[in-house]
């Protein structure tokens, strides 16, 4: 098998990754034209529990798939890598069929006990079967990276999201003339027909792969179940525990507001806050998803030799980069978040949402950036501590401020929780590499960068008086004068070494 690029292999993921995103913005803004706020909101809490499930399946998976294939192929056994792949794949169908049992017993309660919302049990019984499929396919997903083969994924991933948005569309109006029951029932359907279909794309490309080993029985590496069990167990369980507070931090938010808005309006600006807001804040992460592609493995690599500067200098770039992106998408969204979301939602609630965490966007983009560094560090262990710390407050911040304060106090809680945790995983990260703070530069200078840029954004944006043109137009000017600045600046000049080292030939 021919061995591709790097540099390709990043492109296509990162281009992926934007084209499955832009669906799903697609799809929320469909979902939300149709279904309305509160629609939204149900849906949100839906796919909430479900995550849970998902979590128990196979949040594991593809990661122990991956590290078992690689070490078998590194020790030139292809028998023990169909050996490994086969027992993997026996032990992901067995999670994601207990795990879609365990969600289709548990659908009623959870409707009612937990979620406070008895039209959410028909789509959960609906999503449960979609477990097994999901599960069976991250093993093969896993695989496949080890491979260094990222056509099958892509294709999976992208036909998923064909058949998810087909079925939506296409189901959708006629079952919200129903119900709001029925039409999150027609959401749920698409989500499972769509995994069914990624499975078995996934299915047939292992197929196909496994013809190059044609004629070659497989053999079971030693102490097979016991490596599984350590690369499986710690990840489904931390993983695990982060879905269940994260769930039950957000059934507590429409439960609590139900005192000051009633059940349809607590569920309305639920759903404009997560289901709208958040996901168009968070979408413009995929450009940042594509640098730690590139700078990740050799962050890795320098800790591994311990090159403590070579390191340093990695994660120095990897900060003023992520300052750089998020401090201008941050304040873009700070000017232009309503009228954004004038124009996708017609919600004026959800453009309130946007402007005001906006600008808090720098913390949420950098503590995931620097959450993963520590995974690449070795400091895994650290991370899941604080993420549970934060959760665990913000809970406890819930249940006491938003029966009184409601969403301001929501509002207050998020901004509060993102300082909190990209404080505690940025210290870490500086006290695991050795390096001082450089605030200035990472953040303070794209700030004073984005000030002239956002100004004639604002002013260009003034001329028109179409939300579109609006838009358009100050965005497009407020993108240009920042980029000019930031195309001249140590940024600007770091991300292009990167791109041209990146061309050179793969060993």
């Amino acid at each position: 098998m021919k061995k591709r690029g790097y540099l390709e292999n990043a492109a296509l993921l990162t281009v992926t990754g934007l084209a499955l995103r832009a669906a799903g913005m697609f799809l929320r803004v469909y979902i939300a034209g149709n279904m309305g706020s509160a629609g939204v909101g149900l849906y949100q809490l839906i796919f909430t529990a479900y995550g849970v499930f998902i979590a128990a399946a196979n949040s594991g998976v593809s990661v122990t798939a991956a590290r078992l294939t690689a070490e078998e192929l590194g020790r030139s056994d292809p028998a023990g890598m169909l050996g490994a792949m086969r027992r993997i794949l026996a032990v992901s169908l067995g999670l994601g069929l207990l795990a879609g049992a365990a969600q289709a017993a548990a659908a009623g309660w959870m409707a009612r006990c937990w979620l406070g919302d008895a039209r959410a049990a028909l789509p959960l019984k609906i999503l449960a079967p979609s477990l097994p499929f999901m599960a069976v396919g991250s093993a093969f997903r896993g695989c496949f990276l080890a491979l260094r083969r990222v056509g099958p994924n892509i294709r999976a991933q992208l036909l998923e999201q064909a058949v998810r948005i087909g079925l939506v569309i296409w189901l959708l109006p006629g079952a919200m003339r129903i119900s709001l029951r029925f039409a999150c029932a027609a959401v749920a359907l698409g989500s499972l027909c769509s995994e069914v279909i990624s499975c078995l794309c996934m299915a047939i490309s292992w197929a196909e792969q496994r013809k190059a080993w044609k004629g070659l029985r497989p053999s079971s590496p030693p102490r097979l179940n016991r490596r599984i069990g350590a690369i499986l167990l710690p990840v489904e369980g931390s993983r695990f525990t982060e879905s269940i507070l994260k769930a039950a931090e957000n059934a507590l938010v429409p439960a609590c507001l139900r005192g000051l808005l009633g059940r349809e309006g607590a569920m309305a600006s639920y759903g404009a806050l997560k289901g709208m807001a958040l996901p168009l804040l968070l979408f413009p992460f995929s450009f940042l998803g594509a640098l730690a592609t590139l700078l990740m493995p050799e962050i890795t690599e320098a800790h591994v030799r311990g090159n403590t500067r070579q390191l340093q200098n990695l994660i120095d770039r990897m900060m003023l980069l992520t300052g750089s992106i998020s401090v201008f998408t941050g304040g873009m969204f700070f000017l232009f978040g309503p009228a954004l979301a004038r124009l996708l939602y017609q919600d004026p609630e959800a453009g309130f949402y946007i402007c005001v965490l906006g600008p808090v966007m720098p913390f949420m983009y950098l503590e995931s950036m620097v959450d993963g560094v520590l995974k690449g560090l070795g400091e895994q262990l650290a991370g899941f501590r604080y993420s549970v710390w934060d959760s665990t407050l913000r809970i406890g911040a819930i249940l006491l401020v938003l029966p009184r304060w409601g969403m301001p106090g929501l509002l207050g809680i998020m901004i509060f929780s993102n300082i909190f945790l990209c404080a505690l995983n940025t210290h870490r990260m500086l006290e695991v590499s050795g390096m001082r703070a450089r605030w200035g530069r990472w953040f303070v200078w794209p700030v004073l960068t984005f000030l002239p840029a956002g100004l004639a954004g604002w002013a260009a944006a003034g001329l028109f008086e179409a939300t579109a043109a609006r838009l358009l137009a100050g965005g497009g000017i407020a993108a240009l004068v920042y980029l000019v600045f930031w195309a001249f600046s140590e940024a600007g000049q770091i991300f292009c070494q990167l791109l041209q080292k990146r061309k050179e030939p793969a060993p």
